[in-house]
């Protein structure tokens, strides 16, 4: 039977999926962590690998002569050298649109915060602060209507799309920055360049993949464009964002609030520029990780490696 391991299980199942599908392709050994010492003892006998986030680098691929499929159980493939894949023929396999309505909820679930206060709120309950109120009601700040506000979504792929639909519903104005306007065109979305884009907007919200060319693109200048009052979501990637220059802006006053769910390292120090800074909700890199999507990415890697073992791969993102 083919050799199929999986050195990082633990993201994609901590215990409440099946492993089933894809214990029926192979001869499955399930890691739910490895250490970068452990990757080459663990993954050498194996024709098929698993990987979420775990690293496989030019030199631990030079080092497993029997590997045949990596499958990415995730969209990002950026943790795998696909170049030395390719040129060891080695099959590099991904997953998309897997946790599209996951990512975007989980924006609004940002937004709404800002918006509503309602954990905040909650709290002040607890506190007996309402029992204390002379007035049946009490609000700590003002709470604001989405309608009329303007979305501003940087990258305007499956998830820059979800966004915009949801938005939408809520009467937001929509705008969006994007590579492929005239491919990606969607009822009334209005593509601006980038700078508009944070002049107008009351939230922007990140979406596109990370490349070389958009590292820290997000940085002091683009944040000192922004409208007073206005938020920044980032649910894409951590490194899009210069994390010292927007805690500066959050700070300064320069913006009224970040909700971010990736950072640039994961996970975090504890002395991380971002961490216990005013009006910043951070959250574990899981906004993918909805007990929905991570069921639809266990039954897509588990067809992934069927179509590699039957001839017929797909997702290949090296090929």
């Amino acid at each position: 039977m083919t050799k199929i391991v999986a050195l990082d299980g633990f993201t994609i199942n901590p215990g409440d999926l099946s492993w089933e599908a894809v214990e029926k392709q192979g001869d499955l050994t399930i890691h739910d962590r490895t250490s970068p010492e452990q990757t080459v003892a663990r993954a050498e006998m194996a024709e098929i690998l698993l990987v979420n986030k775990h690293i496989l680098d030019a030199d631990i691929l030079a080092q497993l002569p029997n590997l045949k499929c990596i499958c990415v159980t995730a969209t990002g493939f950026n943790n795998v050298d696909i170049e030395f894949a390719k040129s060891k023929n080695i099959t590099v396999c991904n997953v998309i649109g897997y946790s599209t309505n996951a990512v975007a909820q989980h924006v609004f679930a940002f937004i709404l915060h800002f918006m509503n206060r309602t954990q905040d709120h909650n709290h002040a309950v607890q506190d007996k602060k309402w029992s204390n109120c002379p007035d049946f009601s009490f609000q700590l700040s003002p709470i604001y209507d989405l309608s009329r506000k303007t979305i501003g979504i940087y990258g305007f792929g499956r998830i820059g799309q979800r966004v915009a639909e949801i938005a939408q519903a809520f009467n937001m104005n929509v705008i969006a920055n994007h590579k492929h306007p005239l491919r990606d065109r969607q009822a009334g979305v209005q593509f601006v360049h980038l700078e508009e884009l944070f002049e107008t907007s009351d939230f922007i919200s990140l979406h596109a993949p990370l490349n070389i060319d958009n590292v820290g693109v997000i940085n002091q200048k683009i944040l000192n464009k922004m409208k007073p009052g206005a938020y920044l979501i980032n649910t894409a990637r951590g490194p899009l964002i210069n994390e010292l220059d927007l805690r500066e802006a959050l700070e300064n006053g320069v913006l009224a609030g970040a909700g971010l769910d990736v950072l640039s390292t994961e996970p975090p120090q504890e002395n991380h520029p971002l961490i216990g800074v005013k009006n910043c909700i951070i959250t574990p890199h899981i906004a993918w990780a909805s007990f929905e999507a991570r069921k639809k990415l266990m039954k897509s890697t588990a067809e992934n490696i069927k179509a590699f073992l039957d001839g017929n791969p797909r997702n290949v993102v090296n090929s």
